[in-house]
């Protein structure tokens, strides 16, 4: 394990203060980096320790912010109250993740050429906005976040796309993954999808301690977890391979 360095950024975005985690790999080069989203309810520990482990890998890794002062919802009604307005405003997610992009390409350590996007829930609806709004990565991960966009802009996405869900998940649900997949195609886009058997929504985040607030249809499942992980990885070593 290597020794990284991590620190708090605070940058403005959709009227607030953002609060991200940005987590650097050893060394003093530029190196390929990684715009990291959180789920829906938004930037905890979790996303914290993802960017920690992606430094670890070597590249530089930002976990975004999407409620402002790094804010994390324990009561899914009050997420929902804020998350879904959001979802249905294309222009918000992406001035969101511009904003974030923007702190990750001024880090010295990014090399501003070699840049991808992975997201959870709506950190993943976030990376394919970017992707659909044209910006230059080198790969777009999202998990349990299939949203179509508005018709033509896929075609603005210039690399490859993978995708995880779980078989399971009712607001991911079959219908969503279709349409997802049609999208792609019709666009060209060179893209993947792979559904986890058994999985529900949030099937890679771990137990929360207030499991009475949790929706239904939400679940920890540990060994798809640790795949979709791999998958992750796998990705970003296929697109964005340390050490060119």
């Amino acid at each position: 394990m290597t020794t990284i360095t991590t620190r708090t950024v605070a940058y403005p975005a959709d009227g607030l203060t953002m609060t991200g985690h940005l987590a650097l790999p050893a060394g003093t080069g530029r190196v390929p980096a990684v715009l990291l989203g959180p789920e829906g309810a938004g930037l905890n520990d979790v996303q914290r320790r993802r960017a920690d482990a992606l430094a670890e890998l070597g590249y530089v890794a930002l976990a975004f912010d999407l409620h402002g002062g790094g804010h994390w919802f324990t009561d899914p009604q009050e997420m929902l109250a804020r998350t879904t307005p959001l979802l249905a405003d294309p222009d918000r997610m992406r001035e969101i993740g511009h904003a974030a992009l923007d702190v990750l390409r001024a880090e010295p350590r990014t090399d501003p050429d070699r840049i991808a996007a992975v997201g959870y829930g709506t950190g993943g609806i976030i990376a394919l906005e970017l992707g659909r709004d044209g910006v230059d990565l080198k790969a777009i991960g999202t998990v349990n976040g299939l949203a179509t966009g508005r018709p033509g802009e896929t075609a603005r996405i210039r690399c490859p796309v993978w995708a995880g869900v779980g078989s399971e998940d009712p607001i991911m649900s079959p219908a969503h993954r279709e349409a997802f997949a049609a999208e792609m195609r019709e666009a060209g886009v060179d893209w993947r999808l792979v559904v986890y058997g058994g999985a529900q929504h949030a099937f890679h985040h771990p137990p929360v301690d207030h499991e009475q607030t949790v929706l239904p249809g939400v679940a920890h499942h540990p060994l798809h977890a640790r795949r979709a992980w791999r998958d992750v990885v796998e990705l970003l070593a296929e697109c964005l391979p340390l050490g060119d």
